[in-house]
């Protein structure tokens, strides 16, 4: 009995990241006519920063009530998180970027078993750690774009590099970083 609850939950993590994955590259497909380039929240922080995050592997998938979220990383990320940064005490280095894909979420009824799976995107959201440039708030600066599905674009949220900071001091031991990196 055991083995078959470990089987289904290994499923059910590859179906999420094989559905992440794919929900990343129609993400990328569906903003490609955007300028990202002009995209900035308050304060100069441009979409452009993150160039290339379409790409960054996932750290880890998690979902509310509403949605569904990939967690992505830069190389440096990803590095820092395999080395055991935060949970090790250390701090997660300069250059470090995280990016949050959120998208509602519906079931899969094609699916012979219940799954949900990312349906619209809601919004992106970025930390780069620069621990000069950001030493105010910790060392990271926050960048959030919501997706305007009239418009087909992504337009920034106004509270400028310091939006996620009141949020995250919550865990400033762990160097200001909420997502856990699922093993594999």
């Amino acid at each position: 009995m055991n083995n078959q609850k470990a089987e289904a939950t290994m499923k059910r993590h590859l179906v999420m990241s094989l559905v992440v994955v794919a929900s990343v590259f129609v993400v990328t497909v569906t903003l490609i006519s955007q300028d990202k380039s002009t995209v900035k929240v308050p304060n100069g922080l441009a979409l452009s920063a993150f160039k290339g995050y379409e790409g960054w592997q996932v750290i880890a998938p998690s979902e509310t009530d509403t949605g569904t979220k990939a967690i992505l990383g830069n190389p440096v990320m990803m590095k820092a998180l395999s080395d055991g940064i935060p949970e090790n005490g250390k701090t997660v280095p300069d250059g470090a970027m995280m990016a949050k894909i959120e998208w509602t979420k519906k079931p899969d009824a094609q699916s012979p078993y219940a799954v949900t799976v990312p349906d619209t995107l809601k919004s992106l959201s970025f930390m780069v750690k620069d621990s000069r440039r950001y030493a105010d708030t910790g060392g990271w600066a926050w960048a959030q774009f919501t997706y305007d599905a009239a418009s087909v674009s992504l337009k920034p949220v106004e509270t400028g590099v310091a939006c996620g900071y009141a949020c995250h001091t919550k865990v400033k031991a762990r160097d200001y970083v909420f997502t856990h990196y699922a093993k594999r």
